[in-house]
């Protein structure tokens, strides 16, 4: 097939390009069809699914769809808009629902080159298969002898092939053998990894898609595009030297000495962005070769360097003030300026929380090198094996829940072999206690036993800011939706007080995966101020929480990263972004009904595919609020309930449902959602 290459619309491609592998056709979609009401990214994706995707299917179904998207703002070089969405039923959740995962990497601006602003990827090839798309041309070519490779081998094979220009995203053994929690992985280890979209594409038979593409995106307005390289994250334009050090350092937690020291530099993770966020490892032991490599890493990757404290927190990462509203990214970079001490907050923005003790592992940096390199070879999601799998162990061998069980080798978190074989037996489902862990981790301890293997009490956690105070939690530290704690005051960064987990926890609760990966909890101080007594009778909490998943739907959509918006003090900055890249205007108010269009979008395919409901979710998140945070807080069923009330009221949805009514889904030009819904039985009474 041939795409026509006209003169694009301003920050646009033009078209989304559906690609069916059962019968390779392949079909043109304007992209003015959906970008007029959902811009681009995560929305015009829910658009996609709620169209086409119902809800008999399951995620290995081939009626299963992997919609991958760009936005308006990709391939412009505006500032960190080279991030990419995909969206598809997940494996990894449980139950199985409709969900999102990010990409980094070159391949989306790639793919606009080429002349498309999105795939539509569905049905299932009978052979092993992989995707080139070298501008209009679409090759469907047989994957046999990328099979069963690396992730980082399938790369460097497909540019053998086709040359050093083509970017692609591929899969892992993991994804192969439909390893729930695998990734799809694109260049510099930047992995969509968070619901298993890596096994979506090996229930399709698909290893790869690679792109060439020799077109270009021009925005509208060259000027502003610059003026915004050198506002948005205010980038100090430093140079990005290779530092030399004796120990890997990550703050006060993950503090390993490394005999004959390392090597490290900060390294962007897509196309256009001005900021270095990524730590790149130079010369680290690899998991699969005998040659030393390089390595990216990034935020919950360090602990399996060493895991005896929690991640610790300041406020300044999720509170802003006037003077004091950097973006996150540039701590992680180094770049961050000093703090204005004039701030009359800065004392308690900068002051920092110790995490709790755990005592699940040394420090060593060769074997947590390894544990990721295999993450990323493999195709596996390190927040499942870093925060879920690996704790898992250390608690249940502490607590004796493994006695007598035979797992291939003796259990050992401290031991670089027996870290290989576990995440092998995983990516290649060998065994059966392999098979039983591929399933993801809320899965597998369902299988063996939910009281015992995942319920049981770990007696080894401690309080770091209550000395001596123990802090019993479970050896498997789940939330809801099969996920593990995340800035939820419990677990993996723990540290983060009453005022970020509470709101923290009710977007996981209305979500479909732990968000706080890609929609940090985000505040002003004044809010902190206003809830720290009591977040769950106050109206600002769920107000705080719906204007972070708007503008979470908002980043995704234009798009734009995590870390640099949304910016509190200047709540414009998408809007302009937009101008920019497409000449067209866009008033707050405006930008804010799109992301509500979508976000009912999301609900509604939640309830219609899924029966998500009130009762659902409640049950979903409650329990893990039952065990205490870092000082030993928990929450009451009452209080709770109390709060999910406040926020149904000020989305104005059914409180006794969760469901939107018909006047909601109107209002934001969604009548024919609502006529189906009304079809269903999905709308309230």
């Amino acid at each position: 097939m041939n795409a026509e290459h006209k003169d694009p619309v301003y920050g646009y491609a033009g078209h989304i390009l559906r690609i069916n592998l059962t019968d390779q056709s392949t079909e043109l979609i304007p992209i003015q069809k959906y970008a007029d009401k959902y811009i681009g990214g995560r929305s015009i994706a829910y658009r996609i699914f709620w169209e086409e995707i119902g809800p008999n299917v399951k995620a290995f179904d081939p009626e299963n769809k992997l919609i991958y998207m760009t936005g308006p703002t990709t391939a412009t070089a505006i500032p960190s808009s080279g991030r990419t969405l995909f969206v598809s039923l997940s494996p990894k959740t449980l139950p199985e629902m409709v969900s999102w995962s990010g990409l980094g990497g070159w391949f989306g601006s790639e793919l606009k080159f080429a002349g498309y602003d999105g795939l539509i990827i569905e049905g299932k090839a009978k052979n092993p298969t992989y995707i080139f798309i070298n501008d209009g041309e679409i090759q469907f070519l047989s994957a046999e002898n990328l099979w069963g490779q690396y992730v980082h081998e399938t790369q460097e094979m497909i540019e053998e092939i086709h040359g050093k220009d083509v970017k692609s995203f591929v899969i892992g053994p993991a994804g192969e053998n439909l390893v729930r929690f695998a990734s799809i992985t694109t260049s510099n280890d930047n992995a969509a990894a968070k619901v298993g979209f890596g096994a979506v594409m090996g229930s399709k038979n698909l290893k790869a898609v690679a792109c060439r593409g020799t077109g270009k995106i021009t925005p509208y307005n060259i000027p502003k595009v610059l003026e915004l390289r050198k506002t948005v994250n205010t980038p100090p334009m430093r140079t990005n030297p290779i530092q030399n050090m004796d120990a890997f350092e990550a703050g006060p937690n993950v503090n390993v000495k490394v005999p004959g020291g390392m090597k490290q530099c900060q390294v962007s993770c897509s196309y256009g962005c001005n900021q270095h966020c990524n730590r790149m490892l130079l010369d680290v032991k690899s998991g699969t070769s005998v040659k030393k490599k390089n390595r990216v890493e990034k935020c919950v990757g360090v602990f399996a360097m060493g895991f005896e404290e929690n991640c610790g927190w300041m406020p300044n990462q999720t509170f802003q003030t006037e003077y004091n509203h950097d973006a996150p990214c540039k701590t992680l970079s180094g770049d961050m300026e000093p703090p204005d001490m004039s701030d009359p907050h800065a004392a308690e923005l900068f002051a920092w929380r110790n995490a709790d003790t755990v005592n699940f592992w040394k420090g060593n940096y060769d074997k947590g090198n390894v544990m990721m390199d295999l993450c990323n070879q493999y195709g596996l999601d390190k927040w499942e094996v870093t925060v879920g799998l690996f704790p898992w162990f250390a608690m249940g061998k502490k607590e004796g829940v493994f006695d007598g069980m035979d797992f291939g080798m003796e259990i050992d978190v401290e031991s670089e072999e027996f870290v290989r074989h576990i995440l092998k037996i995983i990516a290649y489902k060998e065994s059966e206690y392999g098979k039983i862990l591929a399933e993801g981790m809320a899965r597998a301890v369902r299988t063996l036993g939910h009281e015992k293997f995942g319920k049981t009490i770990y007696h080894g956690r401690y309080s770091n800011i209550i000395k001596g105070k123990q802090l019993d939690i479970p050896i498997l530290l789940e939330t809801a939706w099969g996920d593990m704690f995340h800035w939820q005051g419990r677990g993996y960064q723990s540290a983060i007080d009453i005022t970020g987990w509470v709101p923290s926890s009710l977007q996981l609760m209305l979500s479909s995966r732990d968000t706080q990966t890609v929609a940090h909890f985000h505040a002003t101080w004044d809010y902190y101020m206003a809830v720290k007594d009591d977040p769950y009778h106050n109206r600002l909490v769920p107000q705080t929480v719906i204007e972070c998943e708007d503008r979470e739907i908002v980043k995704d959509s234009f798009t734009s990263c995590e870390w640099a918006a949304p910016n509190h003090y200047w709540e414009t900055m998408e809007c302009e972004m937009y101008e920019a890249a497409t000449g067209n205007s866009m008033t707050l108010e405006q930008m804010t009904e799109m992301a509500v269009r979508a976000r009912l979008l999301f609900r509604a395919i939640l309830i219609r595919n899924s029966g998500r409901t009130r009762e659902q979710e409640v049950n979903a998140i409650y329990p893990g609020l039952t065990y205490p945070d870092s000082v030993g807080l928990t929450t009451k069923w009452e209080d709770w309930n109390d709060l999910v009330d406040l926020y149904y009221e000020e989305r104005g949805w059914d409180k006794k449902t969760g469901w939107p009514g018909r006047d909601i889904y109107e209002k934001y030009g969604l009548k024919d959602v609502a006529d189906e819904m009304e079809a269903c039985g999905k709308l309230p009474l």
